[in-house]
């Protein structure tokens, strides 16, 4: 029996008929998928081309019978829009935000629960969880770990906080890459692009993957390969360079799957992706897309991820086990140069030297200062990250679905903070480095935790659900600094260690009612929560080391409708936030360093609506939608915060409304060739960089509309398809982070990319 024919029975037992389509996935099911998947696939293509399994709850299901909110897109999807990253998907899912600052430095948000520290959305890659580096501030958020996307099955986007079943680091939501598995066929998939972007220079990639049975029914592989490659767009006007932040990435990856026996599966994937770029800011007040950097900014990064998953059909349940290891290698910069020139007063002169200075002191101060720009803030790092899962999840049919598991993370992080010189005609740092100061963190965390979920059905149309995960974290900051720097008032420090922890519970509570086949309704409470930790900044005072846990608890109710004789699917979630004693970045009296503290509390409420609609043959049209009001319910408690919050104001970065619509067109223009188009439009409201309204530093983002458009022939028999696309047809200045201090030249901003024109070309044998 296939598992959409086990799912149908299931629901059947329920009262409910598996129900028609995710609201923005478009008809069809990638080129391939798992062994288990594809007959699935096939299945619901032949009856409706639209059922999606999903295995958000740690089982199977379809998109509209789970009671939570989740937006999945099939690999069909990803491709039709160009989809490569993160960013570019993010318009497709409500209360989804990017703060794209570059390639590795990406801060993912949902439902408004942003903020500093940890993350607070879970990504996977499979059922694997990959972390961002930690830094020196302990803003693990700020870099998430993106891989390119490419041979994807789906993507599954699940709003609200997942407590639970994922653990720390969810309380946003998580997001779940799941690449296409090895099958027992020979395929594969070639894919090439050029483009060209307004003010800026060339840019391409190119995709291959393999798939080859090794052994019949018991052992195949898949391989993929891509490189990726783009000339940049910014100039900057200080070193009179055009074009800085190009970019350049190589990635790839190489799974297994060997099949013993008939209920029992190991995958083992490694993947890897290799990124030389440079920043991506620019200075709004110097001009558009243009930069004021003394420095040219790199940014390296070196990403492995190692998988081994096995699963065990034991009859009455399924055991999964998930080793998975992680190894980043990365090192980013900022310009120090301004800063530097900051202190090229004779105030500062007298303060360095501990008196008045006379005119020959005040040259040699200058000298001083003259020597040691331009310069930058250079992070080098690394992390390792091993996690270990074991679950196991009933599935013999009856009253009670369950799911039991145990986690263990120990994650690693090193970073270096170091000021390097840089040339100054070039502005491109000097390698190897020359310093003038140098700090090191260590950052250890180890979890565990155990967890349990199950769903009781008291009658064919009623379910209620429970779940509770107990965790148990230590985290270890051990820091010193071997390189003093007198000038910034930064003495040398010998080796120190500060420590944390705690333990504690998340709940989730959940019921559902099945009206009819058609409708779907339910109501959710359920908690997230971060780890805590201790910063280590030099001159920070004792009290403000440690940092706590937050947590926070999401109240939903929610709708899955399907209308019109299921020609229009129509979801609907109502959501309050209450937040408690949040994490919030603030700084040293002196603007040097960053640091964690916990700063007071929120309360975000919002709407999100997605709906899909067939209303012709050929034609399919999809919208998403939210509002957000994501506010401070409490002043932050913590005086050492530069511009500290108060209660009403909004949280930084998050817009009040963000939408998008897209339409996609086929018919056919011979007996082998068929005509594609697409369009999409992504609306994203304005936000702001602080709390305080009164903040001098506070700057506005304007709201942005993006349009990008895709047109082509497909020749469906042999998978093959040229486009010509248009990503930002109307050259939009979208603005998605900026920022201003007192330091000249401050008002930084990253967008997304000017007006981009390209074609695409791709095959699949």
């Amino acid at each position: 029996m296939t598992i959409q024919s086990k799912l149908r029975r299931a629901a059947l037992k329920c009262g409910a008929a598996s129900i028609v389509l995710t609201l923005v996935a478009l008809p069809g099911v990638a080129n391939a998928q798992t062994a288990a998947e594809k007959p699935a696939a096939d299945e619901a293509a032949a009856n409706n081309g639209n059922d999606i399994v999903v295995t958000a709850l740690r089982r199977d299901t379809t998109v509209q019978t789970t009671p939570m909110a989740i937006t999945a897109l099939t690999g069909e999807t990803l491709t039709n829009a160009g989809v490569t990253n993160i960013a570019d998907y993010a318009k497709f899912v409500p209360s989804l935000r990017i703060q794209d600052n570059g390639p590795g430095q990406r801060r993912v948000s949902l439902r408004g629960v942003q903020a500093s520290g940890e993350a607070t959305v879970g990504v996977y890659y499979d059922d694997t969880p990959v972390t961002g580096s930690v830094g020196v501030s302990s803003d693990a958020a700020g870099r998430t770990a993106d891989f390119t996307l490419f041979d994807v099955n789906r993507i599954e986007v699940l709003r609200g906080p997942q407590g639970t079943l994922y653990g720390a680091s969810s309380m946003g939501g998580a997001i779940r890459v799941i690449f296409n598995k090895p099958t027992q066929e020979y395929e594969g998939t070639v894919e090439g692009q050029a483009m060209s972007t307004k003010g800026g220079g060339f840019g391409y990639f190119v995709n291959g993957m393999v798939n080859v049975p090794l052994v019949k029914d018991v052992l195949a592989a898949r391989a993929v390969l891509y490189r990726r490659d783009s000339d940049g767009y910014i100039d900057n006007t200080y070193l009179n360079r055009k074009n800085v932040n190009d970019y350049t990435a190589t990635g790839g990856r190489l799974m297994l799957r060997f099949t013993p026996t008939s209920n029992f599966t190991i995958d083992g994937t490694a993947a890897f992706e290799n990124t030389d770029a440079v920043s991506a800011t620019w200075n709004p007040s110097v001009g558009k897309y243009k930069s004021a950097a003394q420095v040219n900014l790199p940014y390296t990064d070196k990403s492995q991820l190692y998988s081994l998953t096995a699963n065990w059909d034991v009859g009455f349940a399924n055991l999964t086990s998930i080793t998975s290891y992680q190894h980043r290698k990365s090192a980013y910069a900022a310009d120090d140069s301004y800063y530097i020139g900051t202190y090229r007063t004779e105030a500062k002169c007298a303060s360095y030297t501990g008196g008045a200075c006379s005119s020959d002191t005040l040259a040699s101060y200058y000298d001083y200062l003259d020597s040691i720009s331009p310069a930058a803030i250079y992070y080098p790092g690394s992390t390792k990250d091993f996690t270990q899962e074991v679950r196991l999840s009933s599935t013999e049919g009856g009253p009670i679905d369950w799911t039991v598991g145990a986690f263990f993370q120990n994650r690693k992080n090193h970073v270096t903070s170091e000021d390097a010189l840089a040339d100054d005609a070039t502005g491109e740092i000097i390698f190897p480095v020359q310093l003038i100061y140098r700090r090191e963190i260590f950052d250890k965390l180890k979890q565990v935790a155990v967890f349990g979920e199950g769903t009781y059905h008291v009658t064919p149309s009623l379910s209620l659900t429970a779940g509770i995960r107990y965790y148990d974290y230590d985290k270890t900051v051990t820091g010193y600094t071997d390189i003093a720097w007198s000038l910034i008032g930064a003495p040398a420090r010998p080796v120190s260690t500060v420590k944390s922890s705690a333990d504690g519970t998340l709940l989730k509570f959940n019921a559902s009612w099945q009206a009819n086949p058609d409708m779907l309704f339910y109501a959710t409470a359920s908690q997230g929560y971060r780890p805590g930790g201790a910063n280590q900044v030099i001159g920070l005072s004792a009290d403000l080391t440690p940092y706590q846990a937050d947590k926070l608890w999401n109240y939903e109710v929610g709708s899955k409708l399907s209308l019109l004789g299921r020609a229009l699917t129509l979801n609907l979630a109502a959501f309050q936030i209450d937040w408690d004693n949040m994490q919030v970045s603030g700084r040293t009296t002196n603007g040097a360093y960053s640091f964690l503290s916990n700063a007071g509390a929120a309360r975000i409420r919002g709407l999100e609506a997605e709906a899909f609609v067939r209303p012709v043959k050929g034609v399919q049209l999809n919208f998403s939608g939210n509002y957000l009001d994501a506010k401070l319910t409490e002043d932050q408690v913590n005086d050492a915060v530069v511009a500290a919050g108060r209660a009403g104001d909004r949280i930084p970065y998050i817009p009040h409304f963000a939408g998008s619509v897209g339409a996609e067109y086929r018919t056919p223009v011979s007996d082998t060739v068929e005509f594609f188009a697409r369009g999409d439009l992504n609306y994203v409201g304005s936000s702001y960089s602080e709390f305080r309204p009164t903040n001098v530093y506070r700057v506005k983002m304007d709201h942005y509309v993006l349009a990008n458009l895709r047109v082509g022939f497909e020749l469906p028999e042999s998978d093959a398809g040229i486009y010509l696309f248009v990503n930002n047809v109307f050259d939009a200045v979208a603005i998605n982070r900026a920022s201003m201090s007192s330091t000249p030249n401050s008002y930084a901003a990253t967008s997304a990319a000017p007006r981009t024109i390209g074609v695409n070309v791709r095959r699949s044998f």
